[in-house]
């Protein structure tokens, strides 16, 4: 359990702090995917513009004259369908961390709008209810995890 969750003070039950840390944990999940959909999209663009370049010089401007060379140089040579072969799988690799950063996005949002419908029976007592904003507090400063309102 994270440090902060755990240093919570009596007006936070236990069951209520087990909520917090796996809105925690839903939400480094989440930042995670979308790093590495990232990092893929961004490779898969650059990999794509590298290998047009190096298509363009290699097939393209030296075999202009006629299409039947240009298709003949282009099937000649087997790095050309190994490149293919990585970019599309970059394609698809980047398609798939988007569903699954997608998918993780919906539980953060979940669990998060689920703690915000429930305050009212997570902090029961009153003096809980009238300091439950330190623990929003705390969880927007050290998780950038907004509890006030269920918009993003």
């Amino acid at each position: 359990m994270e440090s902060s969750i755990m240093m919570l003070d009596e007006r936070t039950d236990q069951a209520t702090r087990k909520m917090l840390q796996k809105v925690v944990e839903r939400k480094q999940k989440f930042d995670h995917l979308t790093r590495l959909h990232l990092m893929v999209m961004w490779s898969t663009i650059l990999i794509t513009f590298v290998y047009l370049i190096f298509l363009y010089f290699t097939t393209i401007n030296p075999y202009s004259y006629s299409f039947a060379a240009l298709f003949s140089n282009f099937v000649n040579h087997s790095s050309n369908l190994f490149m293919l072969m990585v970019i599309f799988g970059l394609f698809g690799l980047m398609n798939v961390y988007r569903q699954k950063r997608d998918k993780a996005e919906k539980e953060f949002h979940a669990l998060r709008c689920e703690i915000i419908d429930k305050s009212k029976d997570l902090w029961k007592k009153e003096d809980a209810w009238q300091n439950r904003h330190l623990v929003f507090e705390m969880m927007k400063k050290n998780y950038d995890i907004n509890l006030y309102h269920e918009n993003k």
